[in-house]
């Protein structure tokens, strides 16, 4: 006994020295605005890492996410991609430069109302342990039964939710096992849906997805009213029909505009592309 309360009281060491860290990002600001445009604009973004800070990984980056666009950033590893993404979740802070909501910096907002208006679904979602009811629910207070549906159709899973022997009740095992990938993918995409969210953020959301799935799950996004979605791609022929493309490298926006316009200047995208082919 005395051999297990030991091996327990050094481990809660370690939960309470968690506890009781405070977080470099301040979480002070108390904005709720009752409507929101949902506007996101990176304004002379310069950031290092606190691990390489004399590597800049954004330099002096400048862009806007509007209200019912879909804007994707493209660029090869290591280009900043994933660092955008971080920042706008606030898990980090700018050394210089702002990033605004509705021209507001992000630090002035509640850090709980801007979490309710930002969602991602990485390219490798964590589901729990759990039914999909719970897993598309997870974290949100009471959602009505029609919330959840509505979020699946969107996401394209109510389909083969439905087929299962208990529907929203089918248990999807630890981690999600019970679930192909592709299903995880659907059913985390139901998730940030379910928050109606203002900026939704596909972090390679759908590289397990069929070409016509896929596709049909970029029109019901787009025919959300309102949704801003940014899409980090890395498969080029998901981003082509997209309102704006940005396209990093080294940490620097060297190019920006649709599909067409960066094929024309023959720059950094086209060879991407040309590379990705």
């Amino acid at each position: 006994m005395l051999s297990e309360i030991t091996h327990s009281a050094g481990a809660s060491t370690k939960v309470f020295q968690y506890l009781d860290q405070q977080p470099e990002v301040s979480t002070s600001g108390c904005l709720c605005p009752e409507n929101l445009r949902g506007v996101f604009e990176f304004r002379n973004v310069t950031f290092s890492y606190p691990s390489r800070p004399e590597t800049p990984a954004l330099k002096d980056v400048s862009f806007t996410l509007k209200p019912g666009t879909v804007t994707a950033i493209v660029g090869p590893s290591g280009g900043g991609k994933t660092t955008c993404v971080a920042l706008l979740e606030r898990f980090y802070e700018p050394q210089s430069g702002e990033i605004l909501l509705d021209g507001i910096p992000l630090a002035k907002y509640k850090h709980q109302f801007l979490h309710s208006k930002v969602a991602l679904v990485a390219q490798d979602p964590v589901l729990f342990a759990g039914t999909v009811k719970e897993n598309i629910a997870y974290g949100l207070n009471s959602p009505s039964e029609k919330q959840l549906v509505e979020a699946a159709r969107k996401a394209k899973a109510g389909g083969f939710i439905e087929r299962m022997d208990k529907g929203y009740d089918t248990d999807v095992g630890s981690s999600g096992a019970q679930m192909g990938a592709g299903q995880k993918q659907r059913i985390a995409l139901a998730r940030a849906l379910s928050r109606l969210p203002k900026l939704l953020i596909l972090d390679e959301a759908s590289s397990c997805l069929d070409v016509e799935t896929e596709h049909e799950i970029q029109q019901s996004l787009q025919s959300i009213p309102d949704l801003c979605l940014l899409i980090i791609a890395h498969r080029l022929r998901t981003v082509q029909k997209a309102d704006q493309i940005l396209v990093l490298e080294k940490g620097q926006l060297v190019e920006s505009g649709t599909h067409d316009d960066l094929v024309g200047r023959r720059g950094v995208y086209l060879k991407l592309l040309q590379n990705h082919d």
